[in-house]
């Protein structure tokens, strides 16, 4: 029987190899395929779109933005360690991370599924990661090939990983009280027992409510960063912004904690929803943003 697990992996460093503005047109042309072969996938991101107002313009955009971020992915995983991002990379508003470091009170950045959020990881590695490095949380991949290609990938000079489990949530402890960064996707669905029902475009969604309880914790400092994708390849932009409105202060002795938690989760989807609003068509409203959660997952 023949297996696609090692012949996966030569294609996609072959892909890693190709110039991006030709990942990106391939990336637009599989983005369609996958939104004309797969009517659940089509349902789910016309019904995200259109429950967040999103124009039709910006939605059939955002199709093609999709597959884009997919087919950039191989050169961002497979790029060797001492090789800078090829592609220009526009900054604005470096001087609060700059700012925030100064500090030494740990930093969080946060993103949305919009735009090239994996290139947010490494871009500040390559600026920063000398003077704190990154600790990003993710999910380990179930196929072992892949889940190996991530771990080597992603762990770079100045970019470490937590898996999304308890000892991954001890790290991160440990590295905003050391002072370092942190890099979290708030719209991510959390397992069952790690977030609360919180309005998202109007609808309840199940969100974590863990950025908000290190925040709490540690009394580290709160970024958003965007990073979007130029037009044919040309690059990226990112930006980065104080969150919209602060979270809300600790709750006293005694208190209602549990209300306290909602506040936050609302509060921090208020913020995805304001960096959406920056770039709608970069959003990926395929997310099941609205799935119930799955089990948690043990710590090893």
């Amino acid at each position: 029987m023949i297996t696609t697990a090692p012949v996966l992996p030569t294609f996609l460093a072959w892909l890693a190899r190709r110039r991006l503005r030709h990942l990106h047109a391939a990336g637009a042309l599989l983005g369609w395929l996958a939104y004309i072969g797969s009517p659940v996938y089509r349902r789910r991101l016309v019904a995200n779109a259109r429950r967040a107002g999103v124009g039709e313009a910006d939605r059939r955009r955002s199709v093609a933005e999709a597959g884009k971020m997919v087919m950039e992915l191989p050169r961002l995983w497979l790029r060797p360690h001492d090789e800078a991002l090829a592609e220009p990379v526009s900054w604005q508003g470096e001087a609060l991370v700059d700012a925030a470091l100064a500090r030494g009170r740990g930093l969080m950045l946060l993103t949305a599924h919009l735009g090239s959020f994996e290139v947010a990881a490494q871009a500040y590695a390559e600026r920063w990661g000398a003077q704190q490095p990154m600790t990003a949380l993710y999910r380990p991949a179930r196929q072992p090939w892949l889940r190996g290609m991530m771990e080597r990938s992603r762990s770079r000079p100045g970019l470490l990983t937590a898996p999304a489990n308890v000892s991954g949530v001890r790290q991160l402890m440990r590295a905003l009280k050391a002072g370092q960064t942190l890099g979290m996707l708030p719209d991510q669905v959390p397992p069952a027992g790690m977030g609360v029902w919180a309005p998202f475009y109007g609808e309840p969604a199940y969100t974590m409510t863990l950025a908000a309880r290190l925040a709490l914790q540690t009394g580290c400092e709160l970024l958003i960063i965007t990073v979007t994708r130029r037009p044919q390849g040309g690059g990226y932009d990112i930006h980065l912004a104080p969150l919209p409105e602060p979270l809300p202060p600790p709750w006293p002795a005694g208190g209602d904690e549990q209300a306290w938690t909602l506040a936050a989760a609302t509060v921090l989807n208020r913020a995805m929803q304001w960096q959406i609003a920056r770039a709608p068509s970069q959003y990926l409203w395929g997310y099941h943003r609205f799935k119930q959660p799955r089990p948690p997952e043990a710590a090893p």
